[in-house]
């Protein structure tokens, strides 16, 4: 049988050994050692072996994991600077203040979470006295990425500088009165403190990966040098296990980015209980960032634990530290130094010999407390560390316990992530641990107090000088008062408004056509960022490769297959746009980064990603709402739209729904255009609301999502009139009549309203022109561009109505005086143009795309889903049949007709 573990041979044939003899005497050195002081010893001299030829630049595969100790030995830690003493005193009065802010929201039951900043506090904290640069100093400061479920902390702390008070404190998690403090880092409720939303878990490692990435873009492009910014992101590791969180690995260590960080912090728990109980999360961890190629330390263990080490001269205490798994080191941590001794030391009889030379109170220290992550000097290594090492991304797998200092009720319990609140007693015991000048008398009631050393205090102005050092307070966000961008010219949005003549021209190349155009102009066609997920071909866009440049910090070290072609595949480190493979996560975490850059680095980009319809708001909704949150603006563009214009892709592939997930998000302006005029208008309305001169009340943090389809078709020219601008804004514009389309309708002929978006407006003119024709029906036509837009002007009205305003919908303005019933339709579900049913005074009936999409033509799709012409014009006679205008027996003739 052959040996599952052994080395096959076609590992080894491929390369001919030049000297077997040497080889051999290698294998004979390995197996003497073996042999005489153990396999454990080999494996020893192997890691240090191969660590030495990793360090020479000898090429190797990497080594994944090593030993379960510190990166950096404590002989090699560098002094720490500052104050110790006072940064101590500092921490402590924020782990008091965090602790007492979610104590005494718990009385109403609002939430909150203690046991994650408890372990992560020094993690924090000595990055801001000595590494995360502000942004009052030169460039854009550092960026920071907080773990949500430690904003707690966070916020303590910008109480102890002055930047937030009690009223705030006492205020966390009730924002609905204006004073209040978000849960969470959320941007748009607290906008001037925080950056970048980090909850839901995940989006932040990934988000956090893609910032660094465009601040090169921004310094490699020449739009503004912020190479001394630093990208820092804090998770935990058990949000490590998100798909997100490790996506994009490769692309950081790929690019080099050693603007970036990861800290994780590795308490061994996640919500209901460690990250892995049979495992070793930091092991697990430590293989996956070294085999993406970043560069890994590890902050295990605190000083306590020196004396054990120089204790472990046969290497027993690492290999049992080695063996034990997660659980079991959390069940140490709780339990005392006599089953500590049994199970821990117990195993072997070296470490049953080094356990008789150690107090019980060292065993304690050592098992209970001593932790990489818990001491400044450790973290302050590790960080140095970081920021000095070049080629590469950083990761600092930062070990602590989950509840450190708040008590043993706390410290590595399982239920610790949903235990709110402590008793005054508990609080007691903290204060007299962290040496805290807080009275018995302060307890008034039973409530426990914040506290505060005074605003003269040393404390805080030590806290206050270390930020101003580092260029302010942090974290941070900052509004900056940029000056509107002018408005492209005129001529490029104007050049849709004569239509396509006799071409076909799908809404898709419309679109593409125009960013062509905006992409040139002088003044800020150097702010588009085009963001593609690997689709440019199919959306058209290849010609923008050789002029614009696909971006890549290496530029382009080969010569592409098609170098001879017009339009060739060419990658610059300057380049424009970002092509990132097949990845929407990605793509959308670029779009974030860019659409942000005006707070971020003072610098206006216009991002526009272009993707797959149905693969945007399906899978990525999640980011759209933190894009939300974070307050981006740009163009999001969902290309080939519609369940029934993508010709035999099917199921997976057609689209009836993103805009109904769409309408969920607040900041998302949805739009749904037929013609590529509209398409014109509400670009340039885009262009002047986000990022030129805003109207009176006006939100600018607001992003644009357009739909665009791939079906070839006329492209009309733009009716004449007033107010067809201000429709396609606003959501609904008269396109035709009956009597301007030129059909001849019978006087007094019964009449009807048709809406249509998107390519079902094309349906809806033929089903104009056959209702005319074979049943003497007038239809007007309508363009509906935005049914999401419709409806919230009209849920706007009915709020003003509560308030005692007299304000009438627009959708009812629109319609008002229009003869006949509605009859809406589109390629989405008809839940889509249902949106606006209630507000609509005359009847209202609508047809959709419903179900799953299915394979076969645009002819054959549509007639199953039952919105092709012919199933428009019968929908149109039972809605008049219905209203006694025309006779039931059309209806019945008409679907034999049109065999439906």
């Amino acid at each position: 049988m052959t040996d599952p573990n052994a080395i096959q041979p076609s590992a080894l044939d491929q390369l001919p050994d030049r000297d077997p003899e040497e080889t051999a005497e290698w294998q004979a050195s390995l197996d003497a050692v073996a042999r005489e002081a153990g396999p454990h010893r080999a494996a020893y001299l192997m890691r240090r072996t191969l660590e030495r030829a990793e360090a020479g630049g000898i090429a190797l595969p990497k080594l994944l994991e090593t030993d379960y100790v510190n990166t950096i030995p404590t002989s090699a830690e560098p002094a720490l600077p500052g104050d110790p003493e006072m940064e101590a005193r500092i921490t402590a009065w924020n782990r008091w203040n965090a602790a007492a802010m979610v104590t005494r929201g718990s009385k109403h039951g609002v939430g909150g979470h203690i046991a994650t900043f408890a372990s992560a506090a020094w993690l924090y904290e000595t990055g801001f006295n000595h590494f995360f640069k502000g942004k009052e100093g030169d460039g854009s400061g550092d960026q920071l990425y907080i773990q949500g479920h430690a904003s707690p902390g966070i916020y303590a702390r910008a109480f102890l500088d002055g930047r937030l008070n009690e009223a705030h404190l006492d205020n966390f998690r009730q924002e609905a009165g204006g004073n209040g403090l978000p849960s969470y880092p959320h941007p748009r409720r607290l906008p001037w403190m925080w950056e970048f939303p980090t909850v839901s878990m995940g989006l932040g490692p990934l988000s956090a990966i893609y910032q660094a990435r465009f601040n090169r873009y921004l310094t490699n492009r020449g739009i503004k040098d912020v190479s001394a910014s630093h990208v820092w992101a804090f998770l935990g590791d058990g949000e490590m296990d998100e798909p997100e969180s490790t996506a994009a690995l490769a692309l950081a260590s790929r690019e080099q980015l050693d603007n970036l960080t990861f800290v994780i912090n590795c308490n061994l728990q996640r919500l209901d209980g460690p990250v892995r109980a049979n495992f070793k999360i930091v092991q697990e961890l430590e293989a996956q960032f070294r085999g993406a190629g970043w560069n890994v330390i590890k902050t295990l263990w605190g000083s306590a634990w020196d004396e054990l080490f120089a204790l472990d001269t046969t290497g027993a205490l690492v290999r049992r530290l080695r063996e034990v798994p997660d659980a079991q080191v959390q069940t140490y941590q709780t339990r005392d130094a006599a089953y500590i001794r049994e199970d821990f030391f117990g195993k072997d009889p070296a470490l049953v010999e080094m356990a008789k030379l150690l107090s019980d109170d060292k065993i304690l220290e050592c098992f209970h407390v001593s932790r990489g992550g818990h001491e400044a000097s450790k973290v302050y290594a590790a960080y140095k560390a970081a920021v000095e090492h070049k080629g590469a991304p950083t990761v600092i797998l930062a070990q602590t316990v989950k509840g450190h200092t708040l008590g043993e009720g706390f410290a590595s319990k399982n239920a610790n992530h949903q235990m709110k609140k402590l008793t005054v007693d508990e609080f007691k015991a903290m204060r007299d641990r962290l040496d805290l000048p807080i009275k018995d008398s302060d307890f008034v009631d039973g409530v426990v107090p914040y506290g505060h050393p005074g605003a003269d205090s040393p404390e805080v102005h030590y806290l206050q000088e270390r930020r101003a050092a580092l260029g302010g307070p942090a974290p941070a966000r900052r509004t900056h008062a940029l000056p509107a961008l002018p408005a492209p010219a005129e001529k490029a949005f104007a050049s849709f408004d004569k239509g396509s003549g006799s071409q076909n021209v799908a809404t898709t190349m419309a679109f593409v056509r125009l960013i062509k155009d905006l992409v040139r102009d002088k003044e800020t066609g150097k702010r588009w960022v085009p963001i593609v997920p690997d689709e440019a071909r199919t959306f058209g866009m290849e010609s923008l490769f050789p002029s614009l440049g696909i971006y890549s910090p290496k530029g382009q070290t080969y010569e592409p297959v098609d170098r001879d072609q017009l339009m060739y595949y060419k990658e610059a480190k300057n380049g424009q746009i970002l092509n990132e493979g097949i990845t929407e996560a990605g793509s959308m975490a670029d779009f974030i980064a860019a659409s942000t850059s005006y707070a971020t680095h003072g610098e206006a980009m216009i991002p526009f990603y272009i993707f797959y319809s149905m693969f945007g708001w399906q899978r990525t909704a999640d980011q759209m709402w933190q894009l939300g949150d974070q307050l981006g603006r740009g163009f999001l563009i969902g290309a080939t739209a519609g369940r029934t214009t993508l010709t035999g892709e099917g199921l997976q592939h057609a689209d009836g729904h993103s805009p109904v997930i769409a309408a969920t998000n607040p900041a998302a302006l949805t739009y749904d255009p037929a013609f590529a005029y509209e398409i014109a208008v509400i670009v340039r309305e885009g262009l002047r609301r986000m990022y030129g001169e805003a109207k009176p009340g006006e939100d600018q943090n607001v992003f644009y999502y357009l739909t665009v389809y791939n079906e070839p078709l006329p492209q009309p020219a733009k009716p004449q009139g007033l107010g067809i601008d201000e429709g396609i804004v606003k959501g609904l514009y008269r396109f035709n009549t009956a009597e301007s389309a030129g059909i001849t309708v019978a006087a007094g002929a019964p009449r009807i309203q048709l809406l249509g978006s998107g390519t079902a407006i094309h349906w809806a003119l033929q089903a104009q022109k056959l209702l005319a024709e074979e049943w003497g029906v007038a239809a007007d036509v309508w363009s509906a561009t935005s049914w999401t837009e419709l409806r919230r002007d009209a849920l706007e009205a009915d709020a003003a109505l509560l308030r005692g305003e007299d304000r009438v919908p627009y959708v009812r303005q629109a319609l008002q005086g229009a003869e006949g019933p509605v009859l809406a339709v589109s390629d989405y579900m008809r839940q889509v143009p249902d949106q606006i049913a209630q507000w609509v005074e005359q009847d209202w009936s609508s047809l959709g795309a419903d179900g799953f999409g299915l394979s076969d033509t645009r002819e054959a799709a549509r007639r199953h889903f039952g919105v092709d012409a012919e199933s428009i014009v019968v929908a149109a006679l039972a809605q008049l049949a219905r209203r006694g205008e025309i006779k039931a027996t059309a209806v019945k003739e008409a679907r034999e007709k049109y065999g439906l």
